[in-house]
């Protein structure tokens, strides 16, 4: 199994930021009735989200880290890594993490990384940047973000879901910090669960790919929109986190009454109460953003510590396990202690941010 361990490395500081727009669930034409939306309000605790047709994951990642370098009264060229985590690039070719460092002034000696991972991409990403910092780097920033570009509106199954949010979480060299341990994992079988049909090499653009179709249920998307199984992807939930959380406690020797929080991916505030209860955690050490924010796919759980644990992360020292697990199928838990970082405020960012290439 894959686990393994980080010395060295802590949590310096962590930001998010998302659109100034919201949209109401009960607002959207993508339901046909109030009725419906409630019912849906209901089973996944999703009652607004921020989002924007114009911002990408690359301008709240930015808006994100500037304002993060800023609190931690960083010198740009001291930062010399960078982990980009995103499935909604602002191109193909080149990668997001090279759009952000040119955008953040870092060095060009910073090393950068692009990942392209969904809801399991922060626990991945904290992991490859523990990895830089163990082999000699000093700082290093993981940017997350997601845009709502990839889902259609008239898509009951996945528009109403998912938020647009970028975050940056600082991490920095620190002999005396505790180690971070992780249980990473990989199920590639269930690829369809989530995806994109059309776009890739695989199966490149043609204009069928334009196509709205209607798939089920009054369900309507193109083939360059997500797709998504949501028995399949709730099924997934339910089983694989809490054994990888149940994995990472034993296989470290971690008693899990002792984590003051348990940080789980922000897919479904049903399916987190009934993880939580499985690992034996109570509620109140389950914190959620889910009815404001939707599920932001990487972005979910830093942006859940900035919009819920803020004033107890900058206050006193906290024990964490977070776990995050969806597109992939991915999954993966991870164990860190925190000693007061700095927590930006959330940051909300204006349509006008959005970066113009020419």
């Amino acid at each position: 199994m894959a686990f393994l361990t980080a010395k060295g490395v802590r949590i310096a500081g962590i930001s998010a930021a998302v659109p100034s727009c919201t949209e109401d669930v009960r607002s959207l034409n993508t339901f046909l009735s109030l009725e419906e939306a409630e019912k849906f309000i209901a089973s996944t605790g999703v009652v607004r989200k921020h989002v924007s047709k114009k911002l990408l994951s690359s301008d709240l990642c930015v808006a994100a880290a500037d304002r993060l370098i800023l609190d931690l009264g960083w010198e740009r060229d001291s930062i010399d890594g960078l982990v980009v985590v995103t499935q909604s690039p602002d191109f193909f070719r080149p990668s997001n993490a090279t759009l952000i460092q040119d955008r953040l002034g870092l060095s060009k000696e910073c090393a950068a990384l692009c990942i392209s991972f969904g809801c399991s991409g922060w626990v991945y990403g904290l992991q490859s940047a523990s990895g830089m910092l163990s082999n000699g780097l000093k700082r290093v920033l993981v940017c997350c973000g997601e845009g709502i570009q990839a889902y259609h509106p008239l898509d009951k199954s996945t528009y109403p879901l998912f938020g647009s949010a970028g975050t940056c979480t600082a991490i920095e060299s620190c002999a005396t910090n505790k180690p971070t341990h992780f249980h990473l994992a990989t199920d590639g079988s269930g690829w369809h669960a989530i995806y994109m049909p059309d776009g890739g090499y695989r199966y490149p653009f043609s204009m069928d790919s334009l196509t709205l179709q209607e798939v089920e249920g009054g369900i309507k998307r193109t083939r360059l929109n997500t797709a998504m199984d949501g028995m399949d992807v709730f099924s997934f939930g339910i089983s694989k986190p809490p054994k990888s959380i149940k994995a990472l406690c034993d296989n470290f020797d971690i008693n899990i009454a002792d984590i003051d929080y348990l940080l789980l991916h922000q897919a479904n505030l049903l399916l987190n109460a009934k993880i939580a209860k499985k690992v034996c955690v109570p509620p109140e050490k389950c914190p959620h953003n889910i009815e404001e924010f939707g599920n932001s796919s990487s972005g979910t759980l830093p942006l859940l510590m900035v919009t819920r644990l803020a004033d107890k992360l900058r206050s006193e020292p906290l024990k964490f396990i977070g776990c995050a697990f969806g597109v992939g199928l991915s999954w993966g838990s991870v164990y860190f202690e925190t000693d007061k970082p700095i927590i930006s405020e959330l940051v909300l960012v204006e349509d006008s941010y959005a970066a113009v290439y020419s």
